[in-house]
């Protein structure tokens, strides 16, 4: 039996993934690795982290669990893999099965033969074609010598102004890197809001945020970047504002790199992603594709997306790495497009489709709600969690989640994530059997707690209405009562003073003779986060009044201006 030839073309995270699982598939396969750069195996979710100070061995982002670093003597010595770093491959023949390739340092040429090749090339940042975009100090946050750039920025400590363009995943926690180095940001972004895997409400709360830490610019792009004598001097925006600064980082999302297999006349698919199916194989039956440079389904919308995330390059190459040595007997289904960051000391995260997907994605019988409560109890220091919950309305089905705050966010959305991904109902996640205990959540936890406010709210026995909605409603300057139920001290520390009456809850009762006596009044209630206004609401509902709403999340969900 002839021995295997396995190449893979790229050595970030799906590449090495995929040969490591060949290798435990087929001790005797032949199995190579070409890398571009000279790195291999790079931690690249953890570049903002090491820019930021959070650790400072670089070495690190290259480490293995156990602690040793992935280089081309650990990938043989560990695993009998052969890698070829600083090379890069410049054609797939598939006619043939042979690749062609250059050693950068060198210059020296050569082909190798296959008979699997995996393709792992990742992708490559978007560049803005402004003018001034070669100047000394516009970078990306894209590879390892990046990172290296930007952390020794940091560490010299010259730097005092920096320009972040971009208010994605990268650009917001590069924002948190530069800022930690204290060195003044502003953050450019040419869309209405940040993060835009989130709804309105949800990235304008996360606005005010990030408004506390660095200038935040949205609806404005960058026309020019402005130098002297070949450095950075300054960012000109389209609204002909010039920020000064000596750094830019460029951060508005990357494209797949699909250069090589389009060469090589491998379909690629609408995304601008390799299409591949669920065995990550391509359109040639010989070559498979993983990670940031092909395209996969979505599995709550049906549509296909490029997903460039660190956790599914793994996946897939593992499933690519069985495949090519055993058939095509692994499957990698699609995404639910499952997502964290860390801005400052909040965490963002998502999964599922947000309200927007799921209508741009044909879903419109939809119902959505706001909750806005601790993760743990206010005696074990429980910090504050705003969760939004998309389901569809015909089943219950939950299609999304979107959560965000100081508390735990990770186990919301991980909790989110396995309902979506085991196609559960709101009625499932009602009575969810969760651990329970004070220092890790609440008696019902918070998820819980979101899918009751949900599941009131299809039964009828909640009426909510949004921030936005409200906001609207405000600025239109309808006829509305509205009700503010917490205390007066509450009152006194914050308000939104938008015209609202203050009674208490437990004075309510008491003192319905100053709500209007006309039942159809349009009245809307809140508190804090809104417990004690849903609670308000029953009473007026119990009174006759028949068009009462209560604001979701309450005044802590509340992402625009307040009076206090």
């Amino acid at each position: 039996m002839s021995t295997k030839r396995i190449i893979v073309i790229g050595g970030s995270a799906a590449g090495p993934k995929a040969a490591s699982k060949a290798r435990r598939m087929d001790e005797n396969a032949e199995i190579t690795i070409f890398q571009k750069s000279s790195d291999l195996s790079m931690a690249s979710c953890g570049y903002p982290y090491y820019i930021g100070g959070f650790f400072d061995d670089r070495n690190q982002l290259l480490c293995s669990p156990a602690g040793v670093v992935r280089d081309s003597k650990f990938f043989w010595n560990a695993k009998k893999i052969n890698t070829k770093v600083n090379t890069e491959v410049t054609a797939i023949d598939r006619k043939n099965k042979r690749i062609e390739f250059i050693d950068i340092i060198t210059r020296e040429k050569g082909s190798a033969e296959y008979d699997k090749l995996v393709i792992a090339t990742g992708s490559k940042p978007r560049k803005p074609s402004v003018p001034g975009i070669e100047l000394d100090g516009v970078t990306a946050l894209q590879s390892l010598p990046d990172a290296d750039y930007l952390r020794k920025v940091r560490d010299e400590g010259k730097i005092k102004r920096a320009v972040v363009i971009g208010g994605g995943l990268i650009g917001i926690e590069t924002c948190e890197a530069l800022h930690l180095a204290g060195i003044e940001i502003t953050l450019i972004e040419l869309l209405p809001q940040l993060l835009t895997f989130l709804d309105r409400q949800m990235a304008k709360l996360v606005e005010k945020y990030v408004q506390s830490k660095a200038n935040v610019i949205l609806e404005n792009g960058v026309i020019s970047f402005l130098g002297e004598n070949g450095k950075l001097i300054a960012v000109k925006l389209q609204n002909g504002t010039e920020i000064p600064c000596e750094l830019a980082v460029v951060a508005i999302g990357v494209i797949p790199d699909c250069t090589l297999a389009k060469e090589a006349g491998l379909e690629i698919g609408k995304t601008g992603g390799i299409k591949v199916d669920e065995f990550m194989q391509t359109t040639d039956n010989d070559i498979y594709a993983v990670g940031d440079c092909v395209q996969i389904p979505n599995l709550v919308s049906g549509n296909y997306v490029h997903a460039p995330y660190g956790d599914l390059a793994n996946l897939q190459g593992r499933v690519a790495g069985e495949n090519i040595i055993s058939g095509n007997v692994a499957k990698f289904q699609g995404t639910i497009q499952t997502g964290i960051c860390k801005v400052f000391d909040y965490g963002v995260g998502s999964t599922g489709l947000s309200e927007h997907a799921a209508i741009k994605a044909g879903i419109l019988n939809i119902e959505t709600v706001v909750n806005a409560s601790l993760d743990k109890p206010g005696f074990m220091q429980g910090k504050l969690l705003v969760t939004k919950l998309v389901v569809e309305i015909a089943h219950g089905l939950i299609l999304g989640a979107q959560v965000l705050g100081f508390g735990d966010v990770s186990k919301q959305v991980a909790i989110w994530a396995m309902a979506i991904k085991g196609k559960l109902t709101v009625n499932d996640m009602v009575n969810a059997d969760l651990p329970y205990a004070p220092p890790y959540s609440l008696a019902i936890d918070h998820s819980i707690a979101t899918a009751h406010i949900m599941q009131n709210k299809l039964n009828g026995f909640f009426t909510g209405i949004s921030a936005e909605h409200f906001k609207e409603k405000l600025d239109k300057k309808d006829l509305m009562v509205l009700l503010d139920v917490r205390n007066p001290d509450e009152y006194e520390q914050m308000r939104l003073g938008v015209g609202e009456k203050l009674i208490p809850l437990g004075q309510l009762r008491k003192r319905m003779e100053e709500i209007p006596e006309d039942k159809n009044t349009e009245i809307i209630t809140w508190c804090k986060i809104s417990l004690r206004g849903y609670e308000a609401s029953l009473i007026l509902q119990a009174n006759g009044y028949n068009n009462v709403k209560v604001l979701e999340g309450g005044i802590m969900a509340w992402p625009y201006g307040r009076e206090k």
